[in-house]
């Protein structure tokens, strides 16, 4: 746990260093494998982010698609591990909810179910998924 560190979070992409935040996905066990190029991607292409920072080392990220009318689907929430427990995913996700009013906001999880209940998330009973071609693979 990190107590002396002062959070601040951001919610636009200027100097985000693409290749050091991918590393420390890595090193945190959060990699699903996209380079910094497709998860620099990844965001540009949400409607919503927001960035935990201590210093000049992101801790915390989240991100959301919406339709920026009725449905919301928040993904690639991660707090690096030993900012952990101390508010930081939650204070990330309030900063995002401000910009989804009326949304029908979605998302799926298995390890943080709790977490999640706590920010008024409910379990719903179905949902499908699938991958067209090859999962990060562009044609």
């Amino acid at each position: 746990m990190i107590e002396t560190q002062t959070i601040t979070y951001k919610t636009d992409l200027d100097g985000i260093d693409w290749v050091a935040l991918t590393a420390r996905l890595k090193a945190d066990n959060f990699d699903n494998g996209r380079t910094p190029d497709q998860l620099r991607r990844s965001f540009e292409n949400s409607f919503t982010y927001c960035f935990a920072t201590a210093g000049d080392e992101i801790v915390g990220k989240v991100r959301c698609l919406s339709d920026g009318v009725g449905n919301a689907y928040i993904v690639d929430v991660w707090t690096y591990t030993p900012y952990r427990n101390q508010g930081v995913a939650r204070r990330m996700m309030e900063t995002v909810f401000e910009r989804l009013p009326g949304q029908h906001v979605y998302l799926f999880t298995a390890s943080a179910v709790e977490f999640y209940r706590k920010l008024g998330f409910h379990e719903q009973e179905i949902g499908m998924g699938r991958v067209i071609g090859q999962y990060l693979v562009e044609s």
